[in-house]
C-alpha cells in the first residue's frame, strides 16, 4: 500500500480509502461481517476510514465505530454531514444550527472524541457558504475534528469556497470527493485542476462506475434488470437505451485492454484514477470481504503511459458517458430556473 499527503494537512493517508457505503441495512447489515470487511482493510495497509452520518440511516457510522474499538489511533476516520437524518425541518443541510447537532451524532455512532476529516456532503445553496465554513473552523478549534472538506461540488462552488474563506479570513476546504472512473472523466475538465490549483485533497468515489466496470455487465451478455443495482436503477443498465448500449462497447474495449496488460477490469478502474496528478485516494465501497480483497489488488498496478494513452483513445479525457449515481445537478438547471415567466418572455416593447 502506498501513501500520500491529505492536501495541505500533513496527515497521510493511503492510496486507497475503504468506503463504507454498502455497510448497513443498505448494502451487508451483517455487522461481524462489517467489521471483518474493516479489519481486512486495515490488515491491508488502508489507513482510510470513509462513511457519512446517510449511509443506512447512521447505521454505517455504527458499524464502524464498533469495529474501530482498540485501533482507533491506526485510522484516518472521515465521515459526512448534509442529508436529512429525519422528518421535519432543520435536520440536514450545512446550516451551523444541523452541523453542531449532526457532529455530536456521528461521534457517538462512532464511539470517538474526534473525526479526522469532516465532509460536506453536497452544496447547500439555501445556506451562506461562510456561514458553513465558519462552523467548522469552530469544530476544528473545539478538537471535534481535525479538517474538513466538501464532496462532490461543482468547480464554481470550491472557487467560491475558497474565495470567502480568504477574503473573511476563515478556513477552507482541505478536500474535495468527487466521482470519478473511466466512465465518468467529466471532473477533469474543471474540478480536478481546481483542486490541484488550491492544493485539495482529492478523494474519488465510484470507481465502478455503479457497477459498469465490474465485469458482470457484457455486451452479448444476459443483464438481469430485477436484481442487484440494476434493479435499482433499471435506466442505467437497459441495454436498449442508446446510452447503455454505448458503455457496452465501450466495457468491451476496456476488458480487452485489461486483459492485453494482465489485470482484470475491476482492478484496471480501481488503478486508473490514481494515474491523475490531482487524486490523493480512491475510495472502495466493497459489500464483502471478498468483493474487498479482489479489488485490493488493483493497490499493486500502476499503469503506464501507453495504457493511459489507449484509455484516452476509448475514453477521451473529460469525456463522462453517464452521470453518477447521487452527483449533484445544479438547482439552476431546473425548468423553474431556466424559464422566465410567460407573461416576461415578450422582449420589451416587441410589436406586431
Amino acid at each position: 500500500m502506498r501513501y500520500r499527503i491529505l492536501g495541505g494537512t500533513g496527515i497521510e493517508v493511503s492510496t486507497h480509502c475503504l468506503g463504507t457505503m454498502m455497510l448497513g441495512s443498505v448494502g451487508n447489515p451483517d455487522h461481524r461481517e462489517g467489521a471483518r470487511i474493516v479489519h481486512t482493510a486495515l490488515d491491508a495497509g488502508i489507513n482510510f476510514v470513509d462513511t457519512a452520518d446517510m449511509y443506512s440511516a447512521g447505521e454505517s457510522e455504527e458499524i464502524v465505530g464498533k469495529a474501530l474499538q482498540g485501533r482507533r489511533d491506526e485510522v484516518v476516520l472521515a465521515t459526512k454531514v448534509h442529508f436529512p437524518m429525519g422528518e421535519g425541518p432543520n435536520r440536514g443541510g450545512n446550516s451551523r444550527r444541523w452541523i453542531l447537532r449532526a457532529v455530536e451524532d456521528s461521534l457517538r455512532r462512532l464511539r470517538t472524541d474526534w473525526i479526522d476529516l469532516y465532509q460536506v456532503h453536497r452544496p447547500d445553496h439555501r445556506t451562506d457558504v461562510e456561514e458553513t465554513l465558519s462552523v467548522l473552523g469552530d469544530l476544528v478549534r473545539a478538537g471535534k475534528i481535525r479538517a474538513f472538506g466538501c464532496s462532490t461540488f461543482p468547480a464554481g462552488d470550491l472557487v467560491e469556497a475558497h474565495w470567502v474563506a480568504e477574503r473573511r479570513a476563515l478556513p477552507r476546504f482541505r478536500t474535495e470527493q468527487p466521482p470519478y472512473s473511466l466512465l465518468a472523466r467529466g471532473v477533469e475538465a474543471t474540478v480536478l485542476p481546481v483542486a490541484r490549483r488550491h492544493g485539495m485533497g482529492v478523494l474519488t468515489w465510484a470507481p465502478l462506475a455503479s457497477g459498469f466496470l465490474t465485469g458482470r455487465y457484457r455486451k452479448d451478455g444476459v443483464i438481469d434488470l430485477g436484481s442487484g443495482r440494476a434493479a435499482l436503477t433499471p435506466h442505467r443498465f437497459d441495454p436498449a437505451l442508446p446510452e447503455n448500449a454505448r458503455k457496452l462497447e465501450v466495457v468491451e474495449q476496456l476488458v480487452e485492454l485489461a486483459e492485453g496488460i494482465g489485470c482484470s477490469l475491476p482492478e484496471l478502474a480501481v488503478a486508473f484514477p490514481l494515474a491523475h496528478p490531482a487524486v490523493t485516494s480512491v475510495i472502495l465501497g466493497p459489500r464483502t470481504v471478498d468483493q474487498l480483497t479482489g479489488l485490493l489488488k488493483g493497490a499493486a498496478l500502476t499503469l503506464d503511459d501507453e495504457a493511459l494513452d489507449r484509455i484516452d483513445a476509448i475514453v477521451p479525457p473529460g469525456t463522462d458517458l453517464y452521470r453518477p449515481d447521487g452527483a449533484w445537478r445544479s438547482p439552476a438547471l431546473e425548468p423553474a430556473a431556466l424559464r422566465r415567466p410567460v407573461a416576461e418572455r415578450a422582449a420589451a416593447g416587441a410589436v406586431g
